[in-house]
Order: structure tokens, then C-alpha cells, then sequence
């Protein structure tokens, strides 16, 4: 009899939730049912026949302590993540702009104290144009992606290929052959489907560079020829927008953060004429180190995202320089020239 009740207490329980009954109200209807069940038992002699078919007070006794332990129990878990959300966001209006799911999703990030809820939520309403889906691009796009950023700008002309595959790892086999900022952007939808992602098929050049700028709030720069760096310099100090850059070759790369407008350098005031063509390995002829490029990226993705929610100490005025074949990593001081022909004026 014991079991049969138990069961039918079950069996309508996942019924009034599927009717959309609360789970309150089904906690309250089963602690009443227990509590008449018990208070009779309790009352009426041993030898009673409903007693008796019942099993006596005792298994029931036990059967109610355990529900009031998890209703207890439920009732404190809930109350710790109500606290949570005062503690990591400044008011009830906040919290209320994430979703249960974005809450659990983005969780870790909101539980750090130097980040917390407003940072999260600063993440969200902000926009980020990457330009480069290659090598240094790819992981930057997928970490911006994981960590909410509301608005992802792609920007890029070349399509997958296989040799790409030994680094670039947001692709796959099947899309070789595809566009790159099309297959970023199926990567991105399937990783976070509420981040809006916004594929700019083309080269970056100087008439359209300022135009798009505009739109977004930081710009990161992951790509490998001189050129396209120079006009996202250029273009990032007429917006004042902060520009994220990152480099590598073979074993070694390097990041900073370019914003005159912030007070520091732009890219031209510590690279002012681009090297010879002689002087300049590519991937192609060099090499570079499979792991590399997601060192680097991941680096550039963390630049940003302390950007966007505006924690921790930027690598303004600073270079990040990374050594993979030797384990070692260091920063340099960089400087804004008074002779830059980009930000000095």
C-alpha cells in the first residue's frame, strides 16, 4: 500500500507539471496529503484496520521527514541563488536581463568578482568587429562567441582550405572550399545561437574601413599582411576605437592594444614603415607552430573581453610577447610618437 501511494503522489506530480502546475503549489498538495495521512495514523489505535493496511505511523513518519528535508533543502538552494544575483548584480532590474539559460551559461564569468553581472551584462549589449578569420581570428571569434559578446562582425575574403586545418580549428574537413566568414558564422550559431553575428565577405580596404568601424565598439585586427594593418590603424584612430592587434610567425607572437584616444600608442607609432618583403616570413614559407595561433588568440580574446567589461589593466602602452619554443613570455613599454603622421595630429 506504502509503495502504491508513493507512486500515484509521483505519477501526479509530473502530471500537474505538465498541466503547468507549480511546483510549489505540487510541494504544498503532497505535504498536505502526507500530513493527513500521518495525523490519522497518529491518532487511531495500532490495531485499527486502516492502521494496519497502511503500515502503521512510523514509515510514514519517515516519508514526511524526508520530503520536508528536500523542500527544505530546495528552499535554501533557491535562497543562496537569490543572494548570488544581489551580490553580483547591482539591482533586481539587471539580473532580469539575462535568461535562466544565459544565467547558467555565463555563470562562471559573473561569479568573478572583478567581472560580476555588470561586466556580463556590458559583454552582452557590446559589438566586435574581427577582422581575419584565419589563424589568429579563429579562436578570438570562438572565445568572444563562449563569452556573450551580443554583436560579432567577421570580415574576410578567403575561403577554408586544408593547410588551414593545422591550426585553424573553429573549421573542419567538410568545409574546405567554403567561405571563411560563412563557416565562422555556422561555428558561432551552433556554439551560441544569441550572439548576432554579422559576415562581411570581402577585403578590408580604406574607403569602407571607417564605415564599419563606426558600428562597432572595439576592433580587433587578426590578420597577416602589413596593408589591411595599416588601414585598420589608420581607420581605428579616426573612429577612436580601441584596437586589439595581434601577430605571430613560427614559434613566436605578439599582442597589444592600440587606442591614442585612451592615451597610448597606435600601430604606426611602433611600426611606422612596414619591413621589406624580403625581410617578412610567412606561414606559408615559415611555418608556424599548430598551438600558436590559439595562444595568441586567446590572449587578443581576453584584451578584448576586459575591454568590454571594463576589468583588469589593458595591454595599453604594452606589448605581450610570447616565445613558444622556449616557454617564455615577456611585455615591453611601447610609447605614442610625436612624429606618427596617423595620431599625432
Amino acid at each position: 500500500m506504502i509503495l502504491s501511494i508513493i507512486s500515484f503522489l509521483v505519477f501526479a506530480w509530473f502530471i500537474a507539471g505538465y498541466f503547468g502546475v507549480s511546483k510549489n503549489l505540487r510541494a504544498a498538495s503532497v505535504f498536505i496529503t502526507l500530513t493527513c495521512i500521518l495525523g490519522t495514523l497518529f491518532l487511531i489505535p495500532e490495531t485499527n484496520s486502516f492502521s494496519i493496511i497502511m503500515g502503521g505511523w512510523a514509515p510514514w513518519a519517515t516519508i514526511s521527514f524526508t520530503f520536508c528535508l528536500i523542500f527544505l533543502f530546495r528552499f535554501f538552494i533557491n535562497g543562496l541563488r537569490n543572494k548570488s544575483n544581489d551580490l553580483y548584480f547591482s539591482d533586481a532590474k539587471e539580473a532580469e536581463e539575462f535568461s535562466t539559460q544565459e544565467l547558467e551559461r555565463y555563470s562562471r564569468h559573473i561569479i568573478l568578482k572583478e567581472l560580476g553581472g555588470l561586466g556580463q551584462r556590458r559583454i552582452k549589449d557590446s559589438s566586435v568587429l574581427v577582422i581575419g578569420a584565419g589563424g589568429l581570428g579563429a579562436p578570438v571569434i570562438q572565445y568572444l562567441a563562449a563569452s556573450g559578446v551580443g554583436t560579432i562582425g567577421i570580415i574576410d575574403h578567403d575561403k577554408v582550405s586544408l593547410s588551414n586545418l593545422q591550426r585553424q580549428v573553429i573549421y573542419s574537413t567538410k568545409q574546405v572550399g567554403e567561405q571563411k566568414v560563412f563557416s565562422a558564422a555556422d561555428a558561432i550559431y551552433k556554439l551560441n545561437s544569441n550572439v548576432n553575428i554579422r559576415p562581411y565577405n570581402r577585403r578590408l580596404n580604406s574607403e569602407i574601413a571607417e564605415e564599419i568601424f563606426s558600428e562597432y565598439d572595439v576592433i580587433v585586427d587578426g590578420t597577416d599582411n602589413f596593408e589591411t594593418r595599416y588601414i585598420s590603424n589608420s581607420a581605428a584612430v579616426k573612429t577612436k576605437k580601441p584596437l586589439v592587434s595581434g601577430a605571430l610567425s613560427q614559434w613566436e607572437g605578439q599582442v597589444s592594444v592600440f587606442a591614442p584616444h585612451e592615451a597610448g600608442p597606435c600601430y604606426e607609432c611602433v611600426f611606422p614603415t612596414p619591413p621589406k618583403d624580403n625581410l617578412v616570413v610567412t606561414c606559408s614559407e615559415g611555418g608556424v607552430f599548430s598551438p600558436l595561433p590559439g595562444v595568441i588568440g586567446s590572449v587578443m580574446a581576453v584584451e578584448t573581453l576586459k575591454l568590454l567589461s571594463h576589468s583588469g589593466d589593458v595591454l595599453l602602452g604594452q606589448m605581450f610577447i610570447y616565445d613558444g619554443l622556449k616557454g617564455e613570455s615577456r611585455k615591453i613599454k611601447i610609447n605614442p610618437s610625436k612624429k606618427c603622421p596617423i595620431c599625432s595630429t
